[in-house]
């Protein structure tokens, strides 16, 4: 139903509909400006090009149905919504057919069992309300569903059905057509504006915000169509029209106030350049070259498999293409287009009585087998079995994390703003569990030895802060507010120490090599955090020196509260290792153009020497001192000369420090002392461990 195609072919009514040279070039360069900015070319606002689509989707469907009840004195809405189906669901559908044929190769179970929603939402035309629902990022992050861009073609195909029906409803009498349309315009418009800086993702997805762009392109056809515009403009509307666009691809990132009033901008120039139309001048010329004109035969092509082919190429490729690949990935996607257009949309536009009965039931009949079949892959939890024994592995570590059931972030008391996990059974807190990410990644273990010992335990973290006083950092991938926060954090639990009063023991568990250092180890060298003592004038020291400083300050000060201090020492680091990468390089191993394998999940001890003694070095003295406890997870994780990320067809690692649910529930034996505490004393420790 979407009208990314021609409105349909001149058989649709009894008055043929003259061919646009000018719109189908302009269609052409809007699905190349979305395809290019989706590559990651240098066009900021590529993103344009959708609301290029809607208004020519709007401007040309308005002009088939407007022809339609000039010529026959109704709209018949099911016949034309039956073409509609026709001649989109044959392309569409193979587009589905192959992106789930690479799919059931390619991806991941989590991965496939989203694709079989989203399979199922396409041929729905519901895509887009999943994908505000779900809120998945356009770009970024885990890889994209291959079928997310289908937001826009359910999209169209909603507001094809609004436009059919109000049309259809009203047909004998056009200005009330024209009076509904200007109202559910100025309507949609207005929402648009009001909602887009509190609810952007529902702006941009969602009909009743997007509409007036749509409606915009229909109400100008209508103009035209009541005036017999011949579409022949002064040059000027096509130079202004081709001047907003060209700013605003170029130079125009879409920002938190897109699309509100700023859509007007790519709206307008669409507009300004179908009034244009085939008049003279340069703009024109260019829009009706035959290469613009190719462009615009295979765009609804092109819109279908470039974003496929951009997924799959980065799940291939294991992240981000370079130029030259996007380059290559660009031409694949073009050569399918090509063909789906030649092989599939051109006949669509020769085809026969017969055929244009039988296709629409034809693409309902399949598009109900899609979505049946959609359904079945998602309750099937993506079909792991498909999948080899290394696959299913690395892939189930993906799930394996802790549950968070029991967490929550206080709206008062003395954590109020902390996320905090409670563990054990109920009652009063009687061992605080402070860390960064390591100590929510030991939730699973830290409940299985809470529970045995029967204690009460609270696990209060904050990713990327060393569990410290005394410390504020920066850090790459995070802003000043969270910086701040952390700082902040650490205060308010130093202060809250007094009311915590029914504390035994507080446990430390952060990835201290990466505090000391200043940066990660393998997959994430590139990630840096910098550590500065709060008082200026301790801060000539290096940042080993100035963790090893706020250690002991930190278990001071924490004696002073509590009877024992104990320190969880980081567990090995194993630098190569990432448990969705791993899973990849395992689905795709002898795919053509994968990449290498890069992971690993094994690592000598000897190679960890030099970060395990910057991590050691804070605790290792007062461990000596019987200060604190160092509790040890090596002996659990390395065998004696190599340190694992699975064992015994587990994995034990999500990445490269952080522990799986089952990597934290090996560690329930080593963690049980920790809360192993003599009912209603406070006592200082003095025993250690053997580390």
């Amino acid at each position: 139903m979407t009208a990314f195609p021609a409105a349909d072919d001149n058989r649709s009514t009894r008055a043929p509909m003259p061919y646009r040279g000018d719109v189908d070039g302009l269609r052409g360069l809007a699905v190349l400006a979305v395809v290019l900015h989706a590559f990651g070319a240098p066009l900021p606002g590529g993103y344009a090009g959708i609301d290029m689509l809607l208004v020519l989707s709007g401007f040309l469907l308005a002009e088939t149905l407007w022809r339609e009840r000039d010529a026959t004195g109704q709209i018949r809405a099911r016949a034309f919504l039956a073409r509609r189906i026709g001649r989109v669901g044959p392309a569409l559908l193979l587009m589905l057919a192959g992106v789930g044929a690479l799919g059931w190769a390619l991806l991941l179970p989590a991965e496939l069992r989203a694709l079989g929603l989203w399979a199922t939402a396409s041929v729905t035309m519901l895509s887009n309300i999943l994908h505000w629902a779900t809120g998945q990022p356009f770009g970024g992050g885990a890889l994209p569903t291959p079928l997310l861009h289908t937001w826009l073609i359910a999209l169209t195909a909603q507001m094809t059905l609004l436009l059919t029906l109000v049309m259809a409803a009203l047909a004998m009498r056009p200005a009330r057509i024209v009076a509904v349309l200007v109202a559910l315009w100025a309507l949609s418009l207005a929402a648009s504006v009001l909602a887009t800086p509190v609810a952007q993702q529902a702006t941009l997805l969602l009909t009743p915000f997007r509409a007036w762009e749509f409606l915009s392109g229909a109400l100008l056809a209508i103009w035209g169509q009541q005036r017999g515009a011949a579409w022949r403009g002064p040059a000027v509307l096509s130079w202004v029209g081709a001047g907003l666009l060209l700013g605003i691809v170029a130079a125009m990132p879409m920002g938190p106030f897109f699309p509100g009033l700023l859509a007007l901008l790519p709206v307008a120039g669409t507009l300004l350049l179908i009034a244009a139309g085939t008049g003279p001048g340069l703009v024109n010329r260019a829009l009706c070259h035959p290469a613009t004109h190719l462009a615009g035969r295979i765009a609804f092509a092109l819109y279908l498999w470039h974003w496929p082919v951009l997924t799959f190429g980065q799940a291939l490729r294991g992240g981000a293409l370079n130029p030259a690949w996007a380059a290559l990935f660009i031409t694949l996607a073009l050569g399918l287009s090509w063909l789906t257009w030649h092989w599939v949309e051109g006949p669509l536009l020769r085809r026969g009585p017969l055929h244009r009965r039988v296709l629409p039931a034809g693409a309902l009949v399949a598009g109900l087998s899609v979505a049946l079949l959609g359904g079945a892959i998602a309750a099937g939890d993506g079909l792991p079995g498909r999948l080899d024994a290394e696959t299913r592995m690395h892939a189930a570590a993906l799930a394996d994390g802790p549950d968070l059931s029991r967490c929550m972030v206080p709206g008062g008391g003395p954590l109020m703003g902390q996320t905090v996990c409670a563990v054990g059974p109920e009652g009063q807190p009687r061992v605080l569990v402070w860390g960064d990410e390591q100590a929510q990644a030991l939730l699973p273990g830290l409940e299985a030895a809470a529970s045995q010992a029967g204690t009460p335990g609270l696990v209060v973290w904050r990713a990327g802060c060393p569990p410290l006083f005394g410390l504020r950092k920066t850090e790459s991938g995070r802003d000043l507010l969270e910086d701040t926060a952390c700082t902040a954090a650490n205060t308010q639990i130093r202060q809250s120490l007094v009311r915590l009063d029914n504390l035994d023991s507080v446990l430390l568990a952060g990835r201290w090599s990466y505090y000391a250092s200043g940066q990660g180890i393998g997959l994430d060298s590139t990630r840096h955090i910098a550590v500065h003592h709060v008082d200026e004038t301790r801060n000539t020291l290096s940042q080993a020196a100035l963790v090893i400083g706020s250690a002991r300050e930190t278990v001071a000060l924490l004696r002073q509260r509590v009877g024992m201090v104990q320190v969880l020492r980081q567990v090995p680091e194993i630098p190569m290792h990432d448990s969705r990468m791993a899973a990849r390089e395992a689905a795709h191993l002898g795919w053509p153009l994968a990449t290498r394998p890069a992971t690993q999940s094994d690592v000598p001890r000897d190679a960890l020497a030099l970060r395990a003694a910057l991590a050691d070095a804070p605790w290792r003295p007062l461990a000596k001192m019987g200060t604190i406890r160092l509790l040890d997870p090596w002996p659990l994780l390395c065998d004696a000369a190599t340190c694992h990320a699975t064992r015994d067809g587990t994995s034990l690692y999500h990445d490269n420090a952080r522990l799986t649910a089952s990597g934290a529930r090996a560690l329930a034996p080593l963690l049980l002392p920790v809360f192993a505490l003599p009912e209603g004393t406070r006592q200082a420790l003095t025993g250690t461990s053997q580390p």
